[in-house]
């Protein structure tokens, strides 16, 4: 059995050959813009969950693309991150990518693919302009 070392963005991942599933990695990090205000709410058990679009964009040659990205924070992050952000803010995320299945009104089955963040730096705030504090989810006990 072989192994090699593939190391990039500072992460070290160990790959075997012919060993299924070790290879395995389900990370994101962006820096972005909110593309609008973040929409805190509450889950019917009461946990608090806020969501907002990310505008990441790439330049080259004069060129320039921009990709929008769907965030979901959870239980104290959420709180955080609804309480600091705002339209036009900049922020750092980490987490994770998932598609989920639900139903519209008219029953219809419908798929939607986000970001399920661990961690928020608030790089640069609109409320305040200068950076706000960073909300971490490794004090909000994410069950993932």
């Amino acid at each position: 059995m072989t192994t090699r070392r593939l190391t990039g963005y500072g992460q070290v991942l160990n790959v075997r050959k012919g060993v299924t599933g070790v290879a395995s990695l389900n990370k994101v990090q962006l820096i972005g813009n909110l593309g609008g205000d973040p929409e805190l709410r509450q889950t019917s058990s009461g946990i608090a969950v806020c969501s907002f679009s990310l505008a990441t964009t790439e330049k080259w040659d004069g060129n320039e693309k921009t990709e929008w990205h769907k965030i979901v924070a959870w239980k104290r992050l959420a709180e955080t991150c609804g309480q600091y952000l705002t339209k036009g803010s900049t922020v750092y995320v980490e987490g994770k990518i998932q598609t989920r299945e639900w139903e519209d009104k008219d029953g219809n089955k419908r798929w939607t693919t986000e970001v399920t963040a661990r961690d928020v730096q608030f790089l640069i705030t609109k409320r305040t302009g200068a950076a706000a504090p960073t909300a971490d989810a490794s004090t909000a006990n994410i069950p993932f």
